[in-house]
């Protein structure tokens, strides 16, 4: 069984991060959305709200697991059992910054990380990017998978 991991904050999910999540499921047989946890890091939403998110993003996926994790992601591989890594690039600064994660992880463990271009249509969009549409009240809707919802409290 070919199982992948594809990790990120996911502070929300996007669209961007949906459409190699979709595109993730033609290469493996297994996905698991793993959600790194960083004490050092303020998140705008709670780990139970992202991973429901993401959850309800793909009820009917028996092929996606979504899961939280610290410390190092091939660690993290090595508890799941997946032999690759998935990223998303939206753009050559990504790579850049993604090819220095890979060369790391390679030399730490055998997994190998799979790269994924992100949709043109799609590439402009970043979990930072809607936070701030968020935090500003805008329509964040066309950016994120209808799962996504802001309380207003």
């Amino acid at each position: 069984m070919k199982r992948a991991i594809f990790p990120g904050s996911f502070d929300p999910i996007t669209l961007g991060h949906y459409d190699i999540i979709q595109r993730g499921l033609s290469l493996f047989d297994e996905l698991v959305i793993a959600i790194g946890e960083n004490a050092e890091k303020r998140y705008m939403f709670s780990l139970e709200e992202r991973i429901r998110f993401i959850s309800e993003a793909f009820a009917g996926e028996p092929r996606i697991r979504v899961m939280s994790y610290t410390g190092l992601t091939v660690d993290f591989c090595k508890k799941v059992e997946a032999g690759f890594i998935l990223r998303g690039l939206r753009n050559p600064g990504d790579f850049e910054f993604e090819k220095a994660i890979a060369h790391t992880n390679r030399k730490l463990s055998e997994i190998e990380t799979v790269f994924l271009l992100t949709a043109s249509g799609k590439s402009y969009i970043s979990s930072s990017i809607v936070r701030d549409v968020i935090r500003n009240g805008g329509d964040f809707t066309g950016l994120v998978p209808d799962t996504v919802r802001v309380s207003k409290s």
